[in-house]
């Protein structure tokens, strides 16, 4: 067993639903993991009901959906008061992801979207009104990313059909 309870199946799970949990189904999973595919479902819902997968986010292309402008704001709050200003920055229009780092500047990123000038300026202005100070804005070229891998481990790639556990 591993961190808070999980196993190699556990982290196989996460492994592929990392990949593509949009096209891949319990059945898919358990052509690749040694067990059942009921196995697999029960899993996924402990897993949730556990917290440990908190949802399920389509990764969108906010250029051909018709924001081309991406903005990366890097700020700093007060230590104690950086995660309420982190879930208040989220809150605010077009911002769509905000990370809450550990440090004592810049520990606040925030990625926004817009259409023009006009809303970048718009965007600005609101996440200026929070208890914050924007350091730099900066846009966005290309946002690239990839599963964590290790959670595959040798479950993913060592099974072999007939290898199956309850």
């Amino acid at each position: 067993m591993a961190a808070d309870g999980l196993d190699e199946i556990d982290y196989g799970i996460l492994h592929l639903l990392q990949q593509n949990a949009r096209a891949t189904t319990p059945v898919d999973m358990a052509e690749q993991l040694p067990v059942t595919d009921t196995t697999i479902r029960n899993r996924i819902e402990r897993l949730e009901d556990d917290g440990i997968i908190e949802g399920y986010v389509p990764i969108i292309d906010y250029e051909k959906a018709g924001f081309p402008i991406r903005l990366q704001f890097s700020c700093t709050a007060a230590t104690e008061d950086r995660q309420e200003v982190a879930e208040r920055a989220l809150e605010l229009p077009q911002i769509v992801k905000v990370d809450e780092m550990l440090s004592a500047r810049e520990n606040i990123q925030a990625l926004a979207v817009a259409n023009n000038t006009e809303e970048v300026n718009e965007i600005t202005s609101r996440l200026d009104d929070l208890p914050l100070t924007i350091e730099r804005e900066r846009l966005l070229r290309k946002t690239r990313g990839r599963p964590f891998d290790s959670f595959a481990g040798d479950v993913v790639e060592e099974h072999r059909p007939g290898d199956r556990q309850e």
